[in-house]
């Protein structure tokens, strides 16, 4: 199965296809929404009640946000429906539709580590 490359080149995100690059959005615009350029793993303390097994070590860690993006490897299924969502930004928004995805992709991996 095809995995597609994450990259950032002249300050544009952009995702690898089959077809070349596909350009997710402007990186500065990727990290604001993800709160800035450095993400430090915390746990709450309910998942630490509720998963006393669970491994806790890494809290307080602090993970570069443009080294996490860049580390990402995506599905053909994902890549396709990135391309599918427009690149331009609603009157009512920061971000594109497109940009949105992959920052929503971007926190589950901030959140749940890349596997």
């Amino acid at each position: 199965m095809a995995r597609y490359e994450t990259f950032v080149e002249d300050d544009t995100v952009y995702v690898g296809t089959p077809d070349g690059k596909l350009a997710v959005g402007p990186l500065d615009d990727v990290v604001t929404a993800v709160g800035g350029p450095a993400w430090t793993i915390t746990y709450a303390e309910s998942q630490k009640e509720h998963y006393p097994q669970m491994d806790t070590s890494d809290e307080g860690l602090v993970v570069d946000v443009v080294d996490m993006l860049s580390a990402m490897t995506h599905s053909e299924q994902f890549v396709e429906t990135l391309a599918a969502h427009p690149t331009t930004v609603p009157e009512a928004d920061t971000i594109s539709p497109r940009a949105g995805l992959f920052v929503g992709k971007l926190l589950e991996n901030l959140e749940n580590g890349v596997s």
